[in-house]
């Protein structure tokens, strides 16, 4: 379905634009992340973090462009055919806008935070989480822009044991008290942080159901 619907927007000049648009709204929030991470963990000064997070604002309006010229694409059409074309469309880069919020609170984090975020006993899960969320980034943006359904699938077959499940556990063992930080404003910027990669990787796993699901299953693990 989804190859089918490329080459209908493919036809349309509008269409075309707000293609294109989506994956440089999608290339600038994993620029986004990978730039917020760095700051987290390294503790830039507060007037470079500010910087970034005003970017939100070009992913902001890369939505807005999207949807004007998708919805003057859908006025202008004498048929319904593309309808679905622009509704996928629109649902998609809702997610990629959440994932500039997401980064903008990790980046707020970056500032109430005192000192660098090295946290020594979950530095490794940490770790395993940010990197497998720029992989799975790398993997999202590769896939859609060749169409591969199989890569599609396996993130989305992964998603909930690779991101989610490491997220929750690590949560959980903080909460419960398995692990301690010597203040509780350390433990909880960790179990922030350990939040917005997991919603970050969960919106991704939403943009990559476009590919293979129906426009009604966009978002769910069919």
């Amino acid at each position: 379905m989804w190859k089918e619907l490329i080459k209908i927007w493919k036809s349309d000049d509008l269409l075309v634009q707000a293609w294109d648009n989506s994956f440089e709204m999608l290339q600038l929030s994993r620029e986004m992340f990978v730039q917020s991470v760095k700051m987290l963990r390294k503790q830039s000064n507060e007037k470079t973090i500010l910087a970034l997070k005003k970017r939100d604002k070009e992913i902001n309006k890369y939505q807005r462009d999207i949807r004007k010229k998708v919805m003057t694409h859908l006025v202008m059409q004498e048929d319904s055919t593309d309808i679905p074309t622009g509704l996928i469309l629109i649902n998609m880069v809702v997610d990629i806008e959440r994932v500039g919020d997401y980064c903008k609170n990790i980046l707020d984090l970056a500032i109430s935070t005192p000192k660098t975020m090295k946290v020594e006993k979950i530095s490794q899960e940490l770790k395993a989480i940010e990197d497998e969320v720029i992989k799975r980034f790398d993997q999202t943006i590769e896939a859609l822009h060749s169409q591969d359904s199989e890569v599609a699938k396996e993130l989305i077959a992964t998603h909930r044991r690779m991101v989610t499940r490491v997220s929750d556990k690590l949560v959980d063992n903080i909460l419960k008290g398995d692990i301690t930080f010597n203040s509780e404003s350390k433990a909880a910027a960790v179990v922030l942080y350990a939040r917005y990669l997991k919603r970050i990787g969960s919106h991704l796993s939403n943009i990559i159901t476009t590919l293979v699901n129906p426009f009604e299953a966009i978002g769910y693990k069919k």
